[in-house]
């Protein structure tokens, strides 16, 4: 079972890494995924994750208090808006638009809600 936890954690930070570089998908979340995959199957990889420079502060921040920093909440926010743009431009159905714009509402929501660092 802890292999296939480990598993899990490598896809997430994979998918977190690929997030770096492409607007639309989310990074955090992924490393916050991770750090849950990696402390049930891999103390070492759980401890190099959170004691990261880049990506330990976020996921520390979490999981102590449930905070985003007020610049993770800015970018996310103007990630979310370009994505949004991007399923414009796409020129897809009006019922699809409407529910990305739904979805996309709801997540700056919980973002914004969140408690700054």
């Amino acid at each position: 079972m802890r292999s296939i936890w480990f598993i899990g954690g490598a896809a997430s930070v994979a998918l977190g890494a690929i997030g770096i570089f492409l607007p639309l998908l989310p990074t955090v979340p992924f490393f916050l995924l991770a750090a849950f995959f990696f402390a049930r199957s891999s103390e070492f990889a759980h401890n190099w994750l959170i004691n990261h420079n880049t990506f330990g502060p976020p996921i520390k921040d979490w999981n102590e208090t449930g905070a985003i920093s007020i610049q993770m909440k800015r970018v996310a926010t103007i990630t979310i808006i370009a994505g949004f743009l991007f399923a414009l431009f796409l020129d897809l159905r009006p019922w699809f638009l409407l529910l990305h714009f739904i979805i996309l509402s709801g997540v700056t929501t919980f973002i914004w809600t969140r408690p700054n660092e």
